[in-house]
């Protein structure tokens, strides 16, 4: 047996490692298995390239709880060390890597991104646990096999063990603050959160099933009823991961039914099917695999993200995507796999590497020409599925300029009647009517079908296209879209009356004289609450309503992006609503204001009200003494 000292020379540099290395002391669970995973497979390569006769292809880990005895093991069947390796890799380089970044960082107050510095870590140990031991065995017959103790200190003993087979054996004796790793439910718990993916099977104690050799028979009871006998169950080992994902294989292996499958095994609480999948696969100028799933999604873009799991080598590291995945597809489903990023990740790592920049590009690429292929195969379908998917891609056209270049061709603006277009289609279908006496094509949109009836009915009958674009970020796509466009602006169809929105030569002929439109204007004014409206006169089709509330397109539109973020003019949202009350001077009823002795303020007060009901701003009091009203004047 011997006895020595790791050659460290920063006082108690185990406290530090338990303090600084890792703040989250979960993770050693997922670095010592990553670790027996690494063995392992080393000993398959060996094998594949004849280094190695024996067998491995039954080879696994196994974690083990002795409660009693307050240890945890984890057992490979892998490479194993001989004494003189675990010399060099336990005592010499782990320790010595360990002490040079622990003396440059122990005075560190902020420990983000302390984690990875010095590659996968068998010091993880130590954050849990008094003592650890490390029972192992080399793959070459002619080793012996090795025994060694540290209990936290800078002193180890390391001495020949009687172990027979290969492989490595960690025993951690756990400290009485980290009891919860040896509760069966906690380490369950870590390991399907970690290790549900990794290439070699993990067995976690036993379960019972049904014994597949075993088949019931029916039998007779004495009075000649039949009954099947019961099920023989049988004890076996309880493996706890999927070994062979579908992300590692090839798409051409795989069916739209193995994609569901898998979807289903990553979000077993999740209900609904995915609208559609995306196989990622490249290896040049860098690694990566991987499945993003679209799910159906409402208009909330903050309750989505955080649903992509990223991986190393079939290693779970985060569910954090920031940097890897573009901002706008974080809403969307799956796995990400890449070799090239540490399996201890910080974010200012992702902000600044740049193979990850790259990844981002990558998928943003992918994305997109994806959804191009879904537009082209199949648009009737594409069309079906867009009011589920449109808040990511307008987010992707906002945020990705690349993306914004390819969604033009596949992005779609439907209208109040279902009807479907891309930009340049619609903008075919609308020149010839909407465009306005200055040249600019107007596009007509609403947000909400029910409460802009009237407006949408009105565009309608003269002839005029309206789109429905109801997503939260709508006022960015369309100022984005106007930038982007030649002459091209939205208005929405409640902005104002609709020969202002889309003005043309031709003007109407007011039946009012100038006189009596300012008698009249006076009239209305006195009635109208002046901190809420601006009264405007104008002379529309006698058909058209006799009020109308508008409310500016640009000033609703910049208080609308300063909502979703943006917008460029702090404080509007504090800003009391102001609206435009348009009224129509050719309306038969103006002549009646004009005319009533009496009635002249109540037949103001019940236009306003209509005007305010059909803008949904009728509320409470001020509803009630409409009904009211309504009644009186229906009576009189």
């Amino acid at each position: 047996m011997a006895k020595g000292k790791i050659n460290v020379h920063v006082e108690n540099i185990f406290p530090l490692i338990k303090r600084f290395l890792y703040s989250d002391h979960e993770i050693f669970l997922r670095e010592l298995i990553s670790n027996a995973t690494d063995a392992t497979l080393k000993l398959k390569h060996l094998a594949s390239i004849g280094e190695y006769k024996g067998d491995v292809d039954s080879a696994r880990l196994e974690v083990k709880i002795d409660k009693e005895g307050k240890k945890l093991h984890i057992i490979d069947q892998g490479i194993g060390m001989s004494r003189d390796e675990v010399k060099k890799y336990i005592n010499d380089i782990a320790f010595s890597g360990a002490e040079e970044f622990l003396e440059k960082f122990k005075d560190e107050k902020n420990d983000a991104g302390i984690i990875g510095h010095f590659g996968l870590g068998f010091y993880s140990a130590f954050m849990v646990a008094s003592q650890v031991e490390i029972l192992t065995k080399s793959y070459r017959e002619d080793e012996e096999a090795a025994h060694w103790i540290c209990d936290g200190s800078p002193e180890y003993t390391l001495k020949k063990a009687d172990k027979k087979d290969r492989g490595t054996e960690i025993i951690l004796h756990i400290d009485d603050d980290s009891t919860e790793f040896l509760e069966e439910q906690r380490i369950n718990e870590l390991l399907m959160k970690y290790n549900k993916f990794m290439p070699i099977p993990i067995k976690f104690g036993t379960e019972e099933v049904a014994d597949p050799d075993h088949k019931p028979k029916t039998i007779k009871d004495k009075d000649g009823k039949e009954t099947t006998e019961p099920q023989k169950m049988i004890t076996v080992d309880r493996i706890i991961n999927n070994t062979d994902p579908a992300w590692t294989k090839q798409p051409t292996d795989l069916k739209d039914e193995d994609y569901k499958a898998f979807y289903r095994e990553l979000y077993p609480m999740q209900f609904e099917e995915p609208l559609f999948h995306i196989h990622l696969n490249v290896d040049y100028p860098f690694n990566l695999t991987g499945i993003l799933y679209f799910p159906k999604l409402t208009t909330n873009m903050d309750v989505q993200k955080d649903r992509i799991q990223l991986y190393q080598n079939q290693v779970f590291v985060t569910d954090n995507v920031e940097g890897i995945v573009p901002d706008f597809l974080q809403m969307l489903r799956g796995v990400i796999d890449s070799p090239d990023i540490p399996l201890n990740v910080s974010r200012s790592y992702l902000q600044a590497d740049g193979a990850v920049k790259k990844i981002s590009s990558y998928i943003t690429k992918k994305v997109a020409d994806k959804l191009s292929s879904l537009f082209k195969k199949d648009r009737e379908e594409f069309e079906k599925k867009w009011n589920d998917i449109k808040i990511v891609i307008e987010y992707g056209m906002l945020s990705e300029p690349k993306f914004f270049e390819k969604a033009e061709k596949f992005a779609l603006y439907p209208t109040v009647n279902d009807e479907y277009f891309t930009f340049e289609e619609l903008k075919d279908k609308i020149k010839a009517a909407q465009t306005d006496k200055d040249g600019n094509l107007v596009v007509l949109y609403a947000n909400d079908k029910d409460e802009q009836h009237s407006f949408i009915e009105e565009a309608e009958s003269k002839g005029y296209q309206v789109l429905l674009l109801d997503s939260p970020i709508v006022s960015h796509l369309i100022q984005k879209l106007e930038t982007e466009g030649d002459k091209v602006k939205f208005a929405r169809v409640d902005a104002d009356s609709m020969d202002k929105l889309i003005q043309k030569d031709e003007d109407q002929i007011s039946k009012l004289s100038e006189e009596e439109q300012e008698k009249l204007k006076g009239y209305i004014e006195s009635v109208v609450p002046k901190e809420k409206y601006t009264v405007q006169m104008e002379a529309m089709d006698s058909s058209s309503n006799p009020f109308i509330i508008t409310q500016p397109e640009f000033m609703r539109r910049m208080k609308e992006m300063q909502q979703t973020g943006g917008g460029g003019m702090m404080g509007m949202s504090n800003f009391p609503e102001m609206y435009n009350l348009v009224v129509n001077t050719n309306s038969d009823l103006m002549q009646k204001i004009l005319k009533a002795k009496t009635k002249r303020g109540e037949y103001i007060n019940q236009a306003l009200d209509l005007a305010r009901l059909s803008q949904n701003l009728l509320q409470g009091k001020e509803m009630t003494n409409f009904i009211k009203r309504s009644y009186e004047l229906m009576n009189n």
